[in-house]
């Protein structure tokens, strides 16, 4: 494939970034301090975020990025994931693991072992909806629930979701993996009913079409996202670091409005049961190689 050393790199930093990311999460713990402490790494290491750092707890399953006033601090009994990703001249590695700082091991374990067994049967040729048997059979032998409205997902250069998505379930889905494609396996499993609603604003953008606006602030604001993230996800926080905070604010509601930015919400366990997640970023081969390892 393309870029080889490029998907190799940025899964190698994406690792190391997993695991200091990880040594980070304590109890009585700033989560933005976390957050941003793992950004910096992923920039001092020559990397770049592929998204905002994603450090979601307890029900939340996924999209918590903090704002930056954010006070939350990490607590006994909490169940923390850590969602990020790498890019390395746009090749992406996209890893997830989940903390424990109370009692919720065997929830934990449910997604990591979710996530082995699926490993084991990639290859060419395996239907989207096996992969998605594999884990459902894993999470529910634990006597948990796979959230059925999250999925992995194929990955491109700039891409992070690029079109297949790979079920935690059998959903009948016949599309075949392809040698050579990267993906992103990623079970979430939970004790609530297994599925997620939208909830608070994430503070997440991405970019959904390279236009001009009319608004000289708006388009400031727009020149730098592009030229900074192209149509990979960021955090507004981000754009504090050039722009004053009222510009911001004012740019992202008008270039929202007018279609040029998507805005993520917050994903929430519909019955606000705990979940778990585990993900790791692979290439598509006879024996897949984990890139995310």
């Amino acid at each position: 494939m393309d870029n080889l050393e490029d998907w190799k790199k940025a899964g190698e930093l994406t690792s190391k970034a997993r695991a200091f990311g990880k040594e980070k999460i304590k109890i009585g713990v700033s989560l933005l301090k976390v957050t941003e402490e793992i950004e910096d790494f992923i920039y001092e290491n020559g990397g770049k975020p592929a998204f905002p750092v994603q450090i979601s707890v307890n029900n939340i399953a996924a999209h918590f990025n903090p704002s930056k006033d954010d006070e939350y601090i990490f607590r006994k009994g909490d169940l923390v994931k850590l969602d990020l990703g790498v890019h390395v001249n746009g090749c992406i590695g996209d890893t997830a693991i989940s903390v424990d700082l109370g009692d919720n091991k065997e929830l934990i374990s449910a997604s990591e072992e979710a996530l082995k067994e699926a490993i084991k049967i990639v290859k060419p040729g395996v239907k989207l909806r096996e992969i998605g048997k594999v884990i459902e059979k894993t999470i529910t032998g634990k006597g948990f629930k796979p959230v059925r409205n999250l999925t992995g997902h194929e990955i491109k250069k700039y891409e992070e979701h690029a079109g297949m998505t790979i079920p935690n379930f059998d959903n009948g889905d016949e599309t075949q993996l392809v040698e050579g494609q990267v993906i992103a396996i990623e079970p979430f499993a939970t004790n609530g009913v297994g599925f997620i609603d939208e909830g608070k604003d994430s503070e997440i953008y991405k970019l959904l079409e390279e236009k001009t606006s009319r608004d000289m602030i708006a388009r400031n604001v727009l020149m730098k996202i592009i030229k900074e993230y192209k149509v990979l996800p960021f955090a507004k926080r981000w754009l504090f670091k050039d722009f004053p905070e009222f510009k911001v604010n004012y740019a992202l509601r008008l270039l929202e409005r007018e279609k040029i930015l998507h805005r993520y919400e917050q994903l929430v366990e519909r019955d606000n049961g705990l979940v778990s997640q585990t993900e790791h970023t692979l290439l598509v081969q006879e024996n897949p190689l984990i890139l995310t390892k």
